[in-house]
């Protein structure tokens, strides 16, 4: 069995379980707090700090409800590679979107199940077309941030009309994650037809990073009034302006790079020559890190005029953090079928420097708020490529009524949603949404909840 020591089994021994999960987008709906946004679409889910102080002429907090963590927690023997029930899979889709209640979490296909299971045991079936009924994409992209930032403006110069110009400081968790997948056509076509191939070498690569580090920020806000003649003169009107600077103290860098080959014969069953060159192997490169320094830029601009909002921001500008004091192991599984499940390790030695940097994440955003409902719209592009979100809401006395949809990581899903008013400063929020985070990349539908505490002035 794999022993508990090893650091592969926490990062990267089944590397191909986080490629299997072809969508974590830890800044989209699976890891938001707020079940408000959620139902709209995710509309300003990365955010751009011009909108976020507009948002706080109506500023309230959302406290999310966990009830997914009763799903990820209903079994603990999961996690423990020393388990006959430790699953990989799981533990991936899991960490996707841990927070809220997914419908059928935990399903797998017979398929699916039976590959990463022989993988991971070394009782890899010699005929492939026994795996039929799951097939992965062939290149697979998995990436996001949650940088949650914590603080408050210190308004140092007043003007007429509500303007201000001040200074923000604050500070919060900067949590991220890279990865990244290929799976080879001819691996795929076994597993989607059944028919296996002949004298094929069919390859799984995947290479990932996750970082966790602190933000300290320091940042400027400013707000300036319309002159005479423009818009309606409320409060909420203006220009917006928002920057900044985020220095990035780096606790925990973890990467892997794996590689697993599967050689068939002629007949076309994997090859169990003597020849070791043609064993079908697991070699994964471990790379860790516990001190690394950085810094990132965030700005953003948004207008208010009459009912309507419109904004433009950038967020990760520059952004990186240099990581010191790199370690690295190997590990190696030097045959798939041997029935030996146990990894040969190297020894652990200096590796150089690494610099990780991230996409800078473009929003442009739109909203037009009526009395009683409001529609909004944002498009960008940064993590995981090109993304839209879209949403309405209906106010109905007490009761809000939502819907929306979002287009992230190549896949549109719908969203929709509820909320309550318990009380003037006391509100409860629910929401459904479509995801695709899972290893057959269905949809399933998820649901949020959060308690909002509404703020006034």
């Amino acid at each position: 069995m794999i022993r508990n020591d090893h650091v592969f089994v926490r990062a990267g021994v089944l590397s191909i379980i986080v490629a299997f999960s072809s969508a974590v987008p830890a800044v989209a709906q699976n890891w938001s707090f707020d079940a408000r946004a959620i139902a709209m679409g995710g509309v300003g889910g990365t955010g751009n700090l011009s909108t976020k102080m507009i948002d706080e002429q109506r500023s309230y907090t959302a406290i999310v409800l966990p009830f997914g963590l009763f799903q990820v927690f209903q079994d603990m023997s999961i996690y423990d590679p020393n388990s006959r029930n430790f699953d990989p899979v799981r533990i991936m889709e899991y960490a996707a979107g841990p927070l809220h209640y997914v419908v059928d979490r935990g399903q797998t296909n017979t398929g699916e199940a039976l590959f990463v299971s022989d993988i991971r045991n070394a009782t890899l079936s010699r005929d492939l077309s026994r795996y039929r009924g799951f097939v992965p994409a062939n290149d697979l992209l998995a990436e996001g941030l949650a940088a949650p930032n914590f603080g408050g403006t210190i308004k140092v110069h007043k003007g007429s009309g509500g303007g201000f110009q001040g200074v923000y400081i604050g500070a919060g968790p900067y949590l991220s994650v890279h990865d990244a997948g290929t799976f080879s056509p001819a691996l795929t076509g076994v597993l989607s037809t059944g028919v296996n191939v002949a004298n094929a070498v069919m390859s799984i690569s995947n290479a990932d990073e996750g970082q966790i580090a602190l933000a300290v920020t320091g940042g400027y806000r400013g707000r300036f009034a319309w002159g005479e003649g423009i818009g309606s003169g409320s409060a909420r009107e203006g220009l917006y302006v928002a920057a900044n600077y985020n220095y990035l103290h780096g606790f925990q860098y973890e990467a892997d790079v794996m590689a697993i080959t599967l050689h068939t014969n002629s007949a076309g069953l994997i090859d169990i020559s003597p020849l070791a060159v043609n064993n079908s192997t697991i070699g994964i490169n471990h790379r860790h890190s516990t001190d690394g320094r950085g810094f990132s830029i965030d700005a953003g601009v948004g207008a208010v005029i009459d009912r309507w909002e419109v904004g433009f921001g950038a967020n990760g500008i520059g952004n990186r953090i240099d990581w010191t004091g790199v370690q690295q192991t190997v590990y190696s599984l030097l045959n798939l079928t041997s029935g030996n499940s146990n990894f040969g390790t190297s020894a652990t030695t200096a590796a150089p420097d690494a610099r990780v940097e991230l996409p800078i994440d473009y929003r442009g955003n739109v909203a037009y708020r009526a009395d009683n409902w409001s529609a909004m719209a944002e498009a960008g592009h940064g993590f995981g490529g090109g993304s839209f979100h879209a949403g309405l809401e209906k106010r109905f006395g007490r009761i809000e009524l939502r819907g929306g949809a979002r287009y992230t990581f190549s896949k549109w899903n719908p969203t929709g949603g509820l909320g309550f008013d318990l009380s003037r400063r006391i509100s409860f929020d629910v929401a459904a949404y479509g995801t695709n985070a899972n290893i057959e990349r269905t949809r399933r539908t998820a649901i949020a909840a959060s308690i909002r505490f509404n703020h006034f002035k």
